[in-house]
């Protein structure tokens, strides 16, 4: 009993106070969820809070509840300075939880502005995903992160802007750190928390961390059927169709040994990713967790597969010395999967009708986490195992998955009013321990498991493929042909 009481203070607790005002963009799944999170944990008072949103997604009622301003209105490119001029001003804060708005756009009012700023992915205007005349590599999350990084300098000590900080990217950053701590403790490698980029990438070296996937598998369960023409999603079925449709993206490491076939290279930017010529949920990759075993999981772009090869990057002088290879395995919920199959078929083009499912979950979890793998003792998962019930013990308004986003950015909103002058940040610059010491009591159960898989264990002669034996941890063993 005295535990759960423990674990219940700490939900309860309130981190800071926040005496501005705070602008919400976007109310979909993830903005319903995390807005009881900011009430419950940061001193701040509904008639502060201004919801902007194009529709609430079923969200009125709680806006209402809460006391909460809400602003019926779509963002665009010729609106937003003007809908936003008299919302924002020194010391207030925005959270962009939208779609199709773009997050470079909003960072650079709010810089002007003098207000704080947090996202979960780097968005474009709308067609910046699809538009003919950019080439693959310029639609790529790889070009919109190098757009975001060229504010950086121009911005540097002014108010914070975190970027791209929900569960991946974000969460994610800091389950990878606290795994190398484990695996250096438990490998017998002596090391201190690192205190700079380069002392990151030194400990990853030494590690021997070949591969890093952020391996993900939802079985959460509607007992209503899918219907044909219909897409079901535990999450954004907006943001995961355009993410979808845009080309497999990872950093990549220097151990690989040759580019895939359709592997390209980018002719700008920082050089630490490749992207495939070839749609993210087309492709797919083997992957393990620790309760589903070795699975199929889909290689959807995200911020995080590059900018934790770019941290992680060691050079000697402008040569590239140690990098691993980053990027997600996702297998999303069974529903999902069939919804994904459809869209396939019609070349990618977005059925008319979603369900986001929360209220209609019976069973299943999220299990997420960091697949480190390549170093002494083989294959390294640490991550959240969160299951619906527990979810719903938590707090109102979330899955299990929509919850591993709040509570990442209830921390990342948390973390910048207490360093609220660092510019823009992304995750990787973040401090993890603090990050994850907030998100915890949200995480269920946030375990380190290690295991022998590699992807070709138990294939043998019944996938004749060309495999590299000499080396398990070679993308091409990891792809699904």
């Amino acid at each position: 009993m005295a535990k759960k009481t423990a674990r219940k203070a700490t939900r309860s607790k309130k981190y800071v106070s926040f005496k501005g005002r705070m602008v919400m963009i976007g109310f979909g799944s993830i903005g319903q969820g995390v807005l009881p999170l900011i009430l419950r944990h940061i001193g701040i008072k509904p008639s502060q809070i201004t919801i902007i949103a194009e529709d609430a997604r079923g969200g009125i009622p709680e806006t209402r509840r809460y006391g909460v301003r809400f602003i019926e209105k779509r963002l665009t490119r010729a609106n937003y300075r003007q809908t936003l001029a008299g919302l924002l001003a020194k010391g207030d804060f925005l959270v962009n939880l939208s779609v199709e708005v773009a997050s470079t756009a909003l960072v650079e009012l709010c810089q002007q502005a003098g207000a704080l700023y947090i996202d979960t992915c780097i968005e474009p205007w709308p067609g910046g995903y699809t538009d003919p005349s950019l080439s693959v590599s310029r639609r790529s999350n790889y070009a919109l992160r190098d757009t975001m990084l060229k504010l950086k300098p121009r911005y540097r000590g002014g108010p914070t802007a975190v970027i791209a900080h929900g569960a991946n990217p974000g969460l994610v950053s800091h389950f990878v750190k606290q795994a190398m701590m484990n695996l250096a403790r438990d490998t017998g490698v002596k090391a201190a928390v690192p205190a700079t980029r380069e002392g990151w990438g030194k400990l990853a070296r030494r590690l021997g961390v070949k591969v890093i996937h952020i391996a993900e598998r939802d079985t959460q369960v509607s007992p209503v059927p899918k219907e044909v023409g219909e897409f079901v999603n535990t999450w954004s079925i907006d943001g995961f169709v355009s993410e979808g449709g845009q080309p497999a993206e990872m950093g990549w490491g220097t151990h690989e040994k040759a580019l895939p076939p359709d592997g390209r290279r980018h002719s700008f930017g920082c050089d630490a990713a490749i992207y495939l010529n070839r749609p993210g949920l087309l492709t797919r990759v083997r992957t393990w967790t620790p309760l589903e075993g070795p699975f199929h999981g889909f290689i959807i772009t995200h911020n995080e597969s590059i900018s934790m090869a770019d941290y992680f990057t060691l050079r000697d002088g402008k040569k590239v010395v140690y990098r691993p290879t980053v990027h997600y395995a996702y297998h999303p919920c069974d529903q999902a999967i069939m919804s994904m199959h459809e869209i396939a078929g019609k070349n990618l083009h977005q059925q008319k009708r979603q369900r986001l499912i929360v209220d209609e979950i019976t069973s299943g979890r999220d299990e997420l986490g960091v697949l480190l793998m390549g170093h002494k003792k083989g294959a390294y998962w640490y991550g959240s195992q969160l299951d619906i019930h527990e979810t719903r013990k938590l707090t109102p308004y979330n899955n299990a998955t929509s919850i591993q986003v709040c509570a990442p950015v209830l921390s990342g909103i948390i973390w910048a009013l207490e360093n609220p002058e660092r510019g823009l940040v992304e995750a990787d610059e973040m401090d993890f321990a603090r990050n994850l010491e907030i998100c915890m009591p949200y995480l269920g159960p946030v375990v380190g498991k290690y295991s022998d898989w590699t992807p070709l264990k138990d294939r043998g002669a019944l996938f004749p493929e060309d495999l590299d034996k000499s080396d398990p941890w070679q993308f091409r063993n990891f792809r699904v042909s």
